[in-house]
């Protein structure tokens, strides 16, 4: 097991998981987030074959409507 931080939160997972599945098991929403791992944006496109490593900062937020 690695630990990562997602969203100033600490998680514990298996050493080789993908970002998708952090992001699918921590967000109830998949639909208009970004997601960050040590303040580098991944595109969306890339997050299934994105490994998170230890102590990796992982940030996931959601685009909200405003004016």
């Amino acid at each position: 097991m690695i630990s990562i931080n997602v969203n100033n939160t600490m998680h514990q997972v298996a050493q080789d998981t993908m970002l998708a599945t952090v992001v699918t098991k921590l967000s109830p929403i998949q639909n208009g987030i970004a997601v960050a791992i040590n303040n580098t944006v991944i595109p969306k496109i890339n997050w299934e074959k994105t490994k998170v490593s230890h102590n990796d900062n992982i940030l996931i937020i959601q685009a909200t409507q405003g004016g």
